[in-house]
């Protein structure tokens, strides 16, 4: 298991530079290519969430909200662009290696960083409720997959 660890360590230092070097190009690269990576449309461009973006148009109030208003840390920007890379590597590498799932779904990670959204986008209307709870534990149609239809417990 020891002889492992060096591996593995190589791999996540190389996947953390390479993911560093596209952070920088995307940032300091070509005009519009940082704003342009922060639209649905960017996110949609890779066919794996293509229904999630068919999903989220047909939304209703947060059809205004890009992307990475819900799913990227947004209480800072070196946070949010640190897992804007992250994230979108880890997309990169699972779609070029042929190793997308075919069901999507958020980790425990994601779904973190979706409440804090969540809460800050709606902080004054959920200052009373319970904010340990899932929002999407009650608001069903805002989970992508399940927005055309109502659904119930």
């Amino acid at each position: 298991m020891s002889e492992d660890k060096p591996g593995r360590l190589k791999y996540l230092l190389l996947g953390g530079a390479v993911a560093l070097g596209v952070g920088l190009f995307v940032m300091l690269g070509p005009p519009q290519l940082l704003a342009k990576s922060e639209t649905p449309e960017f996110c949609a461009s890779c066919h794996i969430h293509e229904s999630h973006y068919e999903a989220w148009f047909h939304q209703g109030a947060h059809r205004r909200k890009a992307c990475v208003d819900c799913h990227l840390p947004n209480d800072n920007a070196a946070v949010h662009y640190a897992w804007k890379s992250i994230d979108g590597m880890k997309d990169l590498m699972l779609f070029h290696s042929g190793r997308v799932p075919d069901d999507i779904r958020i980790t425990a990670h994601g779904r973190k960083v979706v409440q804090a959204n969540c809460i800050r986008c709606h902080e004054s209307t959920v200052e009373m409720i319970n904010q340990e709870r899932n929002c999407t534990d009650c608001h069903r149609r805002t989970i992508h997959k399940r927005s055309g239809a109502i659904e119930t417990q």
